[in-house]
This record gives C-alpha cells, sequence and structure tokens, in this order.
C-alpha cells in the first residue's frame, strides 16, 4: 500500500478529508519517529513495535558508484 493509497483508505474509513487523513497519518508516524528517537519503544500490537537500535559502524557501498563508505 503506499502512501497515497493509505490516505484514501483512512479518509474514506474516518468520513473525513483527504488533507486531515494526511495530516494525522503524518503526525502518526513523526510521533512514533520522535518517540524512538528519544529512546522509547512504541508498541502497537497487532502491528509492530519501532524502537531505535545502536549498530557498529560498518564499510557500505555507494549504489551509483560502488566506492566503499563507512555507514554509522
Amino acid at each position: 500500500m503506499t502512501k497515497a493509497e493509505l490516505i484514501d483508505a483512512v479518509s474514506q474509513k474516518a468520513g473525513v478529508s483527504k488533507a486531515d487523513a494526511e495530516r494525522t497519518i503524518a503526525e502518526f508516524f513523526g510521533l512514533v519517529v520522535s518517540s524512538a528517537i528519544k529512546g522509547d519503544k512504541v508498541a502497537w500490537p497487532g502491528f509492530g513495535s519501532f524502537s531505535n537500535s545502536k549498530r557498529k559502524a560498518r564499510i557500505g557501498r555507494m549504489p551509483q558508484t560502488g566506492a566503499p563508505v563507512q555507514v554509522k
């Protein structure tokens, strides 16, 4: 499902405008991201859980050039 499809579905199911649905969805995901950044775990049973995790740096590759790059 694309973002546009999600907005359409929420708009229709909730009986609100697409603009209102888009603002609500954006605010929801903004809250999930800001909570994860603060170190909180956001759990929604039946949907998923979101948290921020630390990983050690590694060497990756730039897709366009193949050049090595450090991923932090």
